[in-house]
């Protein structure tokens, strides 16, 4: 039976342009959903209040406090003394700029109390407390 052939078989080929679309896609996706953030600020997760309204404001500085008790001026980090000679200049420029004070929820209490004591001896007196 030499007559008969033998069915030559066909290399399995694997389409790669629809491996490459999906690819492309889930890296697109990763760039979208990707939340960039600066080295320089504080890890800091506030505390979340049932009642708290959202305020918008103009004239305001931020003073950042994390868990561990480090500080941050408006998004730079800080030290107690920093802030001890950032804040007089601040009250020598206007006494009606809002003091936000972004304090992670595990912060000890000594520490936010510190720092509002430090704006209200300069004649800030409008201190907000962050919340989510």
């Amino acid at each position: 039976m030499s007559g008969l052939y033998t069915k030559k078989r066909k290399r399995p080929e694997m389409n790669l342009v629809p491996l490459i679309d999906v690819l492309v896609m889930l890296i697109f996706f990763a760039f979208v959903t990707m939340q960039f953030r600066s080295a320089a600020t504080l890890n800091v997760t506030l505390p979340k209040v049932e009642t708290a309204g959202k305020t918008e404001l103009k004239d305001s500085i931020t003073i950042t406090i994390n868990k561990d008790g480090e500080f941050g001026f408006n998004g730079k980090p800080a030290t107690m003394d920093d802030l001890r000679r950032l804040v007089p200049q601040v009250g020598n420029v206007s006494k009606d700029i809002t003091v936000m004070i972004r304090s992670d929820e595990n912060t000890p209490l000594r520490h936010v109390t510190e720092v509002m004591d430090l704006c209200r001896k300069e004649g800030l007196n409008k201190i907000r407390l962050m919340s989510r």
